[in-house]
């Protein structure tokens, strides 16, 4: 098992980007897309990199293309950042699959989702999240996103999982109840690594104490988002706060039509992948298109490069 204290300290007050799977015109994975974008993105300022989460369309993936995303985007990174693979799926024994080869191919973490669509209770989520955490000597996160599970993993039952098991240190909140994210930290403990999913609450959890954040946004303005949290880390609030208003136009939009069809549209404009994604997901309306054009124009670290 790493240092868990360690690992901790390197996780904390940082913007973990859940990059996109770039998918080709026939549907296949485009890893070359792939390991360009890790690239711009650690160039950018992100100070980790996830895949295979929401944003990485997981749900659209075989067991085995999520592998080779994991394996490609280990080889992109090369050590720079952080890496924390999803390895969740609706499945106990392919989340358990998965994690493991986390594990195998050298991750720092490994970021497990609630089960989705089968809705189970919290002693199920209980009994599911011990059993991974007790077969890998890995650190794990929590992603709870109840408007995507359709289920909400409770304070109490995660506050008994940080305590049964050592190496579940956080939790990725894409929970727009800020009392519950605020009672994460009461009750699992000040030091646990609670991070925003929720582009607005991105500030606002560090000012309670969060970790940082796991942002779609990221994948378009990664520069901007890093920025905001190193600018928490120096102790100059007033520019952390206002980037936040200066990104929340953008977190509107890329959120006007379900994660991640509109971050794949604009990264389609800044010509870094063709916006393809698998059905039933698709691009957003045309409409929809021109306004994120319009918005991702006011940006300066990304207007240069929207296709015209």
């Amino acid at each position: 098992m790493p240092n868990l204290e360690e690992t901790k300290q390197r996780l904390r007050g940082i913007s973990i980007c859940p990059v996109i799977t770039p998918f080709n015109e026939n549907g296949s994975i485009d890893f070359e897309s792939l390991e360009n974008l890790i690239d711009w993105q650690i160039k950018s300022g992100s100070h980790a990199i996830s895949v295979t989460g929401t944003s990485g369309e997981p749900s659209s993936l075989t067991v085995d293309e999520r592998v080779k995303v994991m394996e490609t985007a280990m080889k992109a990174i090369d050590g720079r950042v952080p890496f924390l693979p999803g390895t969740g799926t609706t499945n106990h024994d392919e989340t358990m699959y998965l994690t493991k080869k986390a594990v195998e191919i050298g991750a720092d973490a490994a970021l497990v989702i609630v089960p989705y669509y089968n809705k189970p209770n919290q002693g199920a989520l209980y009994k599911h999240y011990k059993t991974v955490a007790d077969s890998v000597d890995l650190p794990i996160i929590v992603y709870n996103i109840p408007g995507r599970t359709a289920v909400n993993l409770e304070v109490e039952t995660l506050a008994r999982l940080s305590k049964d098991c050592p190496n579940i240190i956080g939790v990725k909140e894409s929970n727009k109840d800020f009392e519950h994210v605020n009672r994460v930290l009461l009750h699992c403990g000040r030091d646990f690594l609670l991070y925003s999913g929720i582009e607005l609450l991105c500030y606002p959890m560090l000012a309670i104490g969060g970790a940082g954040s796991i942002s779609a946004t990221a994948n378009v303005a990664p520069a901007k988002v890093a920025e905001m949290h190193n600018a928490w880390n120096e102790g100059d609030i007033k520019r952390a706060q206002d980037l936040h208003f200066e990104l929340m136009p953008l977190n509107d939009v890329l959120f006007k039509d379900t994660n991640p069809a509109p971050a794949k549209a604009a990264l389609g404009m800044l010509g870094k992948i063709n916006p393809t994604l698998r059905m039933p997901m698709d691009v957003p309306s045309k409409e929809l298109q021109a306004e994120i054009k319009n918005v991702l124009q006011d940006y300066a670290d990304v207007k240069e490069t929207v296709q015209h």
